[in-house]
């Protein structure tokens, strides 16, 4: 819908409705001042759209996965150390559960026969996961920037597209102002004829442009928005090639550490049944 205004506000601000040089310079103002605001705003926004393609800013993307993957990496690594702990703490309060004479013994031959292959397994669980972590976040790294430079490149055509019309606000507001310097040039009262044409013509120019500006400043505010969320979607689904990869490596490995787990813990109840 149309926002209309009230009719005194035109009366008061149009310059084709101005009765005086000096009403009308008053209000050439604004428009140049109008013009310059709108190619200032769409700079502005052209600068922050394109500023996530930098070199820094695309490398810190990478990092920030790397750094997250890690992370991932060691909850994950921590898990499977905490079920080989909880595994020998099981094994241990069986053992404090023999002779007082006997436990220091049992605890002894528990460390050196039943515990290093729980360690061992720990290691190669350990070792696996970081192998196929690291894969699958250099395979990551490889599509978060194949995507971002396509991003990068339909961003960088949409700033060519729009910087033109940022440098035309500039070039309407140098035109006002010329204007306006013409008209407090001819001094005090009415408005000569060639000068109320040409400030009839400067007004509707005006009017066009700087819709045109406000409109394109809209649209390129939405394009921003989907830019950025595109950006964070590709961050998250190239962490989640990452957590995916690390979670089917878990599952292959599981069915191998279980049973070290309880091969372990039987054979330790098999030294404590023999100590016993």
């Amino acid at each position: 819908m149309a926002y209309e205004l009230p009719e005194w506000v035109a009366e008061l601000t149009d310059p084709r409705r101005a009765r005086t040089t000096e009403e009308l310079a008053d209000r050439l103002v604004p428009l140049a001042e109008q013009a310059i605001d709108i190619s200032r705003r769409l700079q502005a926004q052209l600068t922050e759209l394109n500023a996530p393609f930098e070199t820094e800013a695309l490398q810190a993307l990478v990092d920030v996965l790397h750094t997250r993957s890690a992370q991932a990496f060691g909850e994950v690594n921590g898990e499977i150390e905490n079920t080989g702990q909880d595994r020998v703490a099981r094994i241990l309060k069986r053992a404090d559960a023999a002779p007082a004479g006997q436990r220091a013994e049992l605890r002894e031959r528990l460390a050196a026969e039943v515990f290093p292959a729980l360690k061992a397994q720990q290691r190669v669980v350990c070792e696996r996961i970081g192998d196929r972590t690291a894969d699958a976040v250099q395979a990551a790294a490889k599509t978060l920037l194949d995507r971002t430079g396509e991003l990068a490149a339909a961003v960088t055509d949409m700033v060519h597209q729009v910087l033109p019309a940022a440098q035309e606000g500039l070039t309407l507001a140098g035109r006002v102002s010329a204007l306006t310097g013409r008209v407090r040039k001819a001094g005090r009262g009415d408005i000569p004829g060639d000068l109320r044409r040409e400030a009839a013509e400067v007004a509707g120019s005006c009017e066009e442009t700087l819709g045109r500006l406000e409109m394109e400043w809209s649209m390129i505010g939405a394009r921003a928005s989907t830019v950025r969320a595109a950006l964070r979607a590709v961050e998250e689904t190239a962490f989640s090639e990452v957590t995916q990869a690390m979670a089917h490596c878990v599952a292959e490995l599981a069915p191998a550490h279980v049973k070290v787990l309880n091969d372990t813990e039987d054979l330790a109840i098999a030294l404590l049944t023999e100590g016993s």
